[in-house]
């Protein structure tokens, strides 16, 4: 059940599956609690029904192990949030946390972003948020990122009017390939980046002297 889903589209996998291990509390919240805040395919063509209240969403693709979604669920009550992550630990510590913060606003999907996304309604979604996505370093590899036109043409048609796309990364090549992306995209204007929470793989980057860069654009088609 917690597998990561196949993407679709023949889309080559951005991420790579780790086997991390599950702790007691993750492994029973993925067994009993994951039903509870799973964002099911039913909800794909009316992405609010799965929240008791009718506001804004946010879907992160790829939240890690989740503290900083949390986190912004927690402090933005007005808004919706709905996490993708294909690692079971990472969807298993993000319902504990939702579980202790007894959170209302916030649903999750232990899958790949090619296998919801493409299927969400157009115009369900306020932002759309991609925070230190898996740079692909090799050259052989930058097939592999997700950022790229594909996945803007897909963000442009979910999105509603004014929609916000955040990105983050830490490795430069990759923030300079994201801005020229978007840059020649006709659906997206630059803008200034929101706050954000930073994040348990920002932390370390930062500590590595890693330089961070945000990204932020609306939709304007």
């Amino acid at each position: 059940m917690f597998e990561d889903a196949i993407p679709t589209e023949n889309r080559i996998r951005s991420y790579v599956i780790r086997q991390g291990r599950l702790s007691k509390g993750q492994k029973r919240a993925l067994e009993e609690q994951y039903p509870h805040y799973l964002f099911e395919a039913s909800y794909f063509s009316s992405p609010q029904l799965a929240f008791p209240s009718q506001q804004p969403l946010t879907l992160e693709v790829g939240f890690g192990m989740g503290d900083s979604l949390v986190q912004m669920a927690a402090e933005a009550t007005d808004q919706n949030f709905l996490g993708l992550e294909v690692h079971g630990p990472g969807v298993g510590h993000l319902i504990l946390e939702t579980e202790r913060r007894r959170l209302t606003n916030l649903r999750v999907i232990n899958a790949d972003v090619w296998s919801v996304l493409p299927k969400l309604a157009d115009q369900s979604l306020a932002r759309i948020q991609v925070f230190f996505p898996d740079p692909w370093h090799k050259k052989r590899h930058h097939k592999r990122r997700l950022v790229d036109t594909a996945f803007l043409d897909c963000a442009a048609a979910k999105l509603s009017p004014n929609g916000l796309l955040h990105l983050a990364t830490d490795w430069l090549p990759y923030a300079e390939v994201m801005e020229t992306t978007l840059q020649g995209h006709d659906a997206f204007e630059f803008c200034e980046p929101p706050p954000r929470p930073v994040t348990k793989y920002e932390k370390r980057g930062l500590r590595l002297g890693h330089t961070v860069t945000d990204i932020a654009a609306r939709l304007t088609a």
